[in-house]
């Protein structure tokens, strides 16, 4: 194989491999170092790599050979991008922001824990907007993160690192956090794979909120079947986490196989107008939804009122950034992104009669999804609401022709699935006529992650767009 065809090899296939020794741990890392070298100078998603410890790493991993008491991991010699959300133990980590650019820790978030345990080796942080809030991958201390398929355009945001690293195979699997949108967003935008799961399916530790229902750390990957391989890794109870689903992680590993033949689908191209869609998201959604009769599916347009979202968001995200930025409060001003400190501002506005009027509303709006999911193994609809924009833009100048103002309106596709705390997975479905990726989100019911990945393998194996690879990706190739 080329250094190419191994730094795509899916991440399944690749551990398959390093198993029975056909390949090196040391050769992937070594192909992947080739992408990060062709490719990052132009797309800036790898910012602080660790090539040579890394390296290291995967020679000692070459070395194992799993005999008799040395088990090998179910991630054993994979090469992993980290957000630089993630804390990392002697491994810088900003957390996007000029107030920690020198910052290196001293422990381990717990999902670095587990993946270091399960074989997996870090190559580096992959980028990301200061403390994760944004649309658009950018920040003060490393600049800005390109779109591979068009690098004048945005990668998406929070884990647009990620998601830029994983589609142009600089490495086989990555880490990114979710709160409005933030593994699917950008895994829309560069074409992967990227899924928010229930609250405490990961747990977050160490975190500023032990109660935080609104972010998880999650999965992303080229493919289905590679993210529920490191999901399983990264899923399972923690007692240092009160929200912690007490289940093990390992049975998500096999949970993509099987067929979906009689599943009853909802789709809806809008949340019964709620959204407001640019005309190729549209056509290229509503194709893909339409296809899922050929999985043997019974489906039908419908989907649950969401509309309650446009109050409740603003309050609640406002609480919770209150909540999570509590060491950073005396230093606001000294903060580079503008949205997060409106937020921050809101907060000093609210009330407690306000949060607790979105709170109410919440608890509404899971009734109203609570029952649509008695009728509905699964609801699809799109990922984002337009393609990806101009990277000098914090948002969409328009989405659907209509102004855009407000991050929440931006993202409302994922953010409104957010806050029901339902597990949604997005993964590529078509391109636009500009030849930019776009992402079918798959929504699942009350904790069925298993459900929901199992749809997205069969949808992917029958309709493979994630194999496809962007023009400058294949233009790489060419020139070794």
């Amino acid at each position: 194989m080329s250094l190419s065809e191994i730094a795509f090899l899916p991440a399944t296939e690749a551990a398959g491999l390093i198993r029975r020794r056909e390949l090196s741990p040391v050769e992937l890392l070594e192909a992947n170092q080739a992408q990060y070298e062709a490719l990052n100078p132009t797309l800036n998603a790898l910012v602080t790599p660790c090539w040579e410890q890394a390296r290291e790493q995967a020679r000692q991993a070459e070395s194992a050979t799993g005999g008799a008491g040395e088990a090998l991991g179910p991630l054993h010699g994979l090469t992993m991008g980290i957000k630089d959300l993630t804390l990392t133990a002697g491994l810088r980590t900003t957390f996007g922001s000029t107030l920690y650019a020198d910052h290196v820790p001293t422990e381990d978030s717990l999902v670095v824990s587990r993946i270091k345990a399960a074989g997996g080796i870090i190559v580096g942080k992959t980028n990301t907007p200061e403390f994760g809030f944004g649309m658009n991958t950018r920040n003060a201390v490393f600049g800005t993160t390109s779109n591979p398929w068009n690098p004048a355009l945005t990668s998406g945001g929070s884990s647009g690192g990620s998601a830029v690293g994983l589609a142009t195979g600089m490495f086989a699997l990555a880490d990114g956090t979710d709160h409005g949108g933030s593994l699917r967003g950008p895994a829309a935008f560069c074409g992967v794979v990227g899924f928010r799961t229930s609250p405490g399916r990961v747990p977050a530790y160490p975190t500023s909120w032990v109660y935080d229902t609104f972010s998880v750390p999650g999965p992303m990957a080229r493919t289905v079947r590679d993210l529920a391989l490191l999901l399983s890794v990264m899923a399972g109870p923690d007692p240092r986490v009160p929200l912690s689903i007490a289940e093990s992680g390992a049975p998500l590993a096999k949970a993509a196989a099987g067929g979906i033949d009689g599943w009853r689908v909802a789709w809806t191209p809008d949340l019964q107008g709620l959204l407001t869609l640019d005309h190729e998201v549209r056509r290229v959604t509503e194709a893909a939804m339409r296809r899922w009769t050929d999985l043997g599916c019974t489906l039908e347009q419908a989907s649950p009122d969401l509309s309650r979202a446009v109050e409740i968001i603003p309050p609640l995200r406002a609480m919770r950034t209150a909540v999570v930025r509590q060491p950073q409060l005396d230093r606001v001003d000294q903060l580079d992104n503008p949205g997060l400190k409106e937020y921050l501002e809101l907060a000093g506005r609210l009330t407690a009669l306000d949060v607790a009027r979105a709170e109410w509303g919440r608890s509404q709006l899971w009734q109203e999804v609570s029952r649509f999911f008695d009728r509905f193994d699964l609801l699809l609809m799109p990922t984002t609401q337009m393609s990806p924009f101009p990277k000098e833009r914090a948002l969409p100048e328009t989405v659907g022709g209509r102004p855009t103002s407000e991050l929440a309106n931006a993202s409302l596709a994922t953010y409104a699935i957010s806050i029901t705390t339902l597990p949604a997975i997005s993964v590529p479905c078509g391109f636009t006529v500009d030849g930019l990726p776009v992402g079918l989100q798959i929504v699942g019911g009350w904790r069925r992650e298993a459900a929901v990945l199992r749809a997205a393998a069969a949808f992917e194996d029958a309709f493979p767009w994630s194999q496809q690879r962007s023009p400058m990706v294949r233009e790489a190739a060419d020139r070794r």
